[in-house]
């Protein structure tokens, strides 16, 4: 396939280089864990759908990716569309990029940098601005910068690593280096590093120290910006707008760089602020990151995940940092409201004197930050004891009040083991010395709407739920006097997250259904209750994989040969793109072939078929593909015995005797080819 820009088309040359240079697994590795899944496969979690089961399969031998939870699937360009959202041209253009090749269009030779995709434009821009920011911090009007890096423990040799720069105080300094570079003004302002003045663009960030925020993959995509002159009546911190290449709500600050140590650890530092993470990567904590002008969210939990491996094992840790202020604790109860997202175990690190790991490092040293993250206490313990700590427990007055206000956060635990040890530990720490009292509370808080098993969302931490006069919640509460949920608490079958077993939702695994999504579901779940069905895709998986232990046989099949539609139509993509006999060794080459001989609604399907592992059971590939051979072979000669058992018994053996003879004949040779058959796969 060829692709378009506004300079012409990219040569189809060019575009196999491209994903000749650009290994699949290395490009989705730079935006997902993966880990071996036998069979030459790699697996991870999928980045287009929330799953808590890894069901993203990489086959780095044929190039292509399929996920076996939402039905996506594709190439290495596909891939790198879908994940950053962009046009055929344009990733085949970053792709390029990435692998230094240069593109040649076939509408004038090599294209000038102004008439590529926008993406590529934009991050060229912002890699130009970052490098002159990086030069700026040496000239004398950033000695205030410069004094700030210093003041926090920063040498100039750290301030380079993490491309720490100084934008100019003049209106003007970044805008106009950067058209002389030949970018317009409305790619400058596009890309938020500049803003429509009265007679152009104006710089955005003026007389401050910047950091470049760059995404997973590296390119740097923003900027944070620190004032340092009183002058300045701007905020204290200002960062790049919304544009289409900076979506503050999915970015974390030092994820590029902390991205490997968190995949290889299973372990991810949330702080507060650049210079903490900085302050944490110098001392020996290469895990931290910290988001960007907003909150830790719902995307950033995504982004996590995914780097994590996050599924039921607990193995993996979520530590987030935050001053030991009402302010910090106020923050880390927020984040509790997000901790239930996360699988892997997850952890509040509070610094008693409300020293950021930043102080910390300049006050105490590298050991202090590391030992700040090794003290780390579970954010469950944390949200307990941070409620209790409102109320006087030397009164029973104020050890009920206590109690009834932290029952909902126990009640929130939808882990039924956990909230029970949480009960043992609240009575505990409450003094009651009554298990039974605190459980009866709890339980109350749960039937209140608390989150502990019986689906909800439940109150907030210190705030019980909301019921009506007839005990059924309203839309933020959960469930009705028939235990049916409310609007936000899940559709039937659902137990959102607590509690119940949640029922298949669109994209989800199910145990025993090895394929989600919509259509590709329900594919994936018909073969696996049905054995032929089954037989017939574990012959076209062989077809597509391993075309050579098929061979001249399987392509003499006939179309005829497969029950299911799709199947029969995959067939015919098969011999259409040359048969098996023509497939080799079934690489990158012959699947791309047979992509090409598919339409749009067969190409999923295929890819499935690439990437889904081969089953091959014992006794290795050859003798388990002469086992499926002749199984479909066996399964296809029995339906021909049923069809000719059904006619026999129509005819009249004597007044249609030759005809019956006839038929007779065909089904004891056929009986005979299906026992030779059974025999081989058996023996296969």
């Amino acid at each position: 396939m060829a692709g378009r820009s506004g300079a012409g088309r990219i040569s189809d040359e060019d575009i196999a280089l491209v994903r000749e240079r650009s290994p699949i697994a290395d490009v989705v590795g730079e935006h997902i864990q993966l880990r071996n899944a036998g069979g030459g496969n790699l697996k991870g979690l999928c980045p287009f759908h929330d799953e808590k089961s890894p069901s993203f399969n990489v086959t780095p031998a044929r190039g292509y990716y399929y996920c076996f939870g939402c039905a996506e699937g594709g190439d290495v360009i596909t891939f790198v569309r879908k994940i950053e959202n962009l046009s055929f041209s344009e990733a085949v253009e970053r792709l390029a990029q990435r692998a230094g090749i240069q593109l040649r269009y076939e509408q004038g030779g090599y294209v000038p940098g102004r008439e590529q995709g926008e993406r590529v434009r934009l991050i060229e821009a912002h890699r130009a601005a970052a490098e002159f920011y990086a030069e700026q911090l040496a000239s004398p009007d950033a000695a205030p910068g410069r004094r700030f890096l210093s003041e926090r423990g920063f040498e100039r040799v750290d301030a380079e690593r993490f491309g720490v720069g100084h934008a100019p105080a003049g209106w003007e300094a970044l805008s106009r280096h950067l058209m002389a570079r030949g970018f317009t003004s409305q790619e400058l302002i596009k890309g938020g590093l500049a803003k429509e003045g009265r007679r152009g663009p104006i710089d955005r960030f003026r007389g401050r120290l910047v950091w470049p925020i760059r995404d997973i993959t590296g390119d740097v995509i923003g900027f944070g910006a620190r004032k340092l002159l009183e002058s300045d009546d701007g905020p204290k911190y200002l960062n790049t707008p919304e544009s289409p290449i900076y979506h503050k709500s999915s970015v974390l600050y030092g994820v590029d760089l902390a991205k490997r140590e968190i995949s290889r650890r299973s372990q991810a530092v949330i702080v507060e602020g650049y210079t903490d993470v900085m302050a944490c990567h110098l001392a020996g904590v290469p895990t931290a990151v910290a988001t960007c002008g907003t909150s830790f969210g719902e995307e950033h939990i995504k982004v996590l995940r995914r780097l994590l491996l996050d599924q039921a094992e607990f193995r993996g840790e979520v530590i987030f940092t935050f001053d030991g202020d009402s302010a910090g604790q106020k923050a880390a109860l927020r984040a509790f409201q997000d901790e239930q997202k996360f699988v892997t175990q997850t952890f509040v690190a509070v610094q008693p004197d409300g020293l950021d790991p930043c102080d910390l490092r300049v006050k105490h040293g590298d050991a202090a930050v590391r030992d700040l993250i090794a003290s780390r206490e579970p954010l469950f313990a944390f949200a307990i004891r941070s409620v209790i700590s409102r109320y006087d427990l030397a009164t029973n007055e104020g050890r009920l009040g206590a109690l009834d206000a932290v029952a909902p956060v126990v009640a929130s635990i939808k882990d039924p083991g956990l909230r029970k040890t949480y009960v043992v530990d609240l009575d505990r720490w409450l003094g009651f010395m009554d298990e039974g009292f605190v459980i009866e509370r709890v339980q109350q808080a749960i039937g209140q709407g608390g989150q502990g098993g019986q689906g909800g969302q439940g109150a907030r931490p210190g705030q019980p739920g909301r019921h009506d006069q007839q005990g059924r919640y309203d839309q933020q509460g959960r469930h009705d006097q028939q235990g049916r949920y409310g609007q936000q608490g899940g559709r039937p079958g659902q137990s959102g997250p607590y509690g119940r077993q949640q029922g298949p939702q669109h994209g989800q695994h199910r145990q025993g259904q090895q394929y989600g999504g919509p259509e590709q579901g329900r594919a994936g779940r018909q073969e696996s209750v049905d054995p032929v069905a089954k037989l017939e895709a574990e012959a076209l998986k062989l077809a597509v994989q391993r075309p050579a232990l098929l061979g001249p046989e399987f392509d003499a099949l006939g179309a005829d040969a497969f029950i299911r539609p799709e199947h029969a139509a995959l067939y015919g993509v098969i011999t259409a793109a040359g048969g098996t006999t023509s497939g080799g060794s079934g690489g990158q080459e012959w699947v791309d072939r047979l992509l090409g001989a598919a339409n749009d609604e067969l190409r999923p399907a295929l890819t499935r078929f690439a990437v889904e592992e081969l089953r091959t059971e014992t006794g290795g590939e050859e003798r388990y593909g002469a086992a499926v051979l002749a199984r479909l072979l066996e399964t296809a000669v029995g339906r021909s015995v049923t069809q000719i058992k059904a006619r026999l018994q129509r005819l009249n053996p004597v007044e249609e005797q030759q005809e019956y003879n006839r038929l007779f004949g065909e089904l004891v040779a056929l009986e005979q080819q299906r026992r030779v058959l059974r025999e081989r796969a058996a023996g296969a």
